[in-house]
């Protein structure tokens, strides 16, 4: 069984720093294109950052030089640095992978982390 498992968020005041990880596990044969999806109370989740699996990377505008994505695909892992943190970054934070496994090709959803930026 494939499965995305993010961790990571937690409470943090503004200003503050997070980093964000989802591993991939299961019998996994290529990870492809990996990125974050945030989805705030009463609103529609939103594409945050994207990389490929050759590193490219793209980024929402309010988010550029905030967040970054990265990958270590030795560990299958993807991650988001947040900094400077504001509370309209609160949200539930999901990481998706596009990945082909015994099952075939498809894209994965982990079960997403709480990201909460408060006084």
């Amino acid at each position: 069984q494939v499965q995305l498992v993010e961790s990571g968020g937690g409470l943090v005041q503004p200003g503050g720093s997070l980093r964000l990880s989802c591993v991939a596990s299961g019998n996994i044969f290529r990870i492809y294109n990996m990125g974050w999806h945030r989805q705030a109370p009463g609103k529609q989740r939103e594409l945050v950052a994207a990389i490929t699996s050759g590193g490219s990377t793209n980024y929402v505008d309010s988010e550029k030089g905030r967040f970054t994505i990265s990958r270590d695909n030795a560990k299958k892992t993807v991650y988001m640095q947040m900094n400077s943190l504001k509370p309209e970054d609160t949200a539930v934070y999901y990481c998706n992978a596009d990945i082909s496994s015994p099952y075939g090709r498809r894209e994965y959803w982990g079960q997403g982390t709480q990201v909460t930026v408060s006084s």
